[in-house]
């Protein structure tokens, strides 16, 4: 038996390593860098392979979450209405500020709620109807993407500049405790898309 002490210590331990797990970010899925596209003789088809890959991070949760077709953003895994109810700001007069619950950084919580952690960013917002992707393919995803009306006014340059080095977008692979972040990192994602640019912006099928 430990004495006392040797016990106490332990099982501080023991919580304090429970309690650095529960609130540990997942680590990110990989994503293939441009390079490994190279045996893709024609250039069409690699672009639009790449897109493929860039829309690893398009279409996860920490993405598509924020860019929804209906009245409410969505959470989770499995793209639910957001709870509590909010409403987006953009379609009338009855828009929900993000800023009254999500504030200027991630803010840790009780390990006892399903998310460990409350977003934030000082310019946390819903992505307004013209840039909704809930329910396209990546096609459809892919061509509004490319549409200076639909995607702010950015030709591909600032559409790739947009990707790798806005600072919301650099949330994705930060998303705090209870969220798992987007695949690879910003970096990658930025290379990825000047490579799908390079080789001619196609868009899947």
């Amino acid at each position: 038996m430990l004495p006392r002490s040797s016990a106490f210590m332990l099982a501080t331990a023991c919580t304090a390593f429970a309690w650095s797990a529960a609130f540990a970010q997942a680590q990110p899925a990989p994503l293939k860098a441009p390079q490994e596209f190279q045996s893709i003789a024609n250039p069409a088809d690699r672009s639009r392979a790449i897109f493929a890959e860039v829309g690893k991070v398009l279409t996860h949760p920490r993405c598509m979450n924020c860019h929804p077709a209906g009245e409410h953003p969505l959470q989770g895994a499995d793209h639910h209405e957001h709870r509590p109810v909010v409403w987006r700001n953009d379609t009338g007069n009855f828009g929900t500020p993000c800023g009254e619950c999500h504030t200027q950084q991630n803010v840790a919580v009780s390990e006892a709620t399903t998310y460990k952690s409350i977003p934030g960013h000082p310019r946390w917002a819903v992505a307004p109807l013209s840039m909704a992707w809930q329910g396209k393919s990546l096609g459809e995803i892919c061509r509004q993407l490319k549409d200076t009306a639909r995607n702010g006014g950015r030709d591909l340059a600032l559409l790739q500049e947009h990707i790798a080095k806005d600072d919301l977008v650099a949330w994705g692979w930060a998303p705090g405790p209870g969220r798992d972040p987007a695949p690879g990192t910003q970096e990658m994602a930025g290379q990825l898309v000047q490579a799908w640019i390079d080789s001619g912006a196609e868009c899947p099928r």
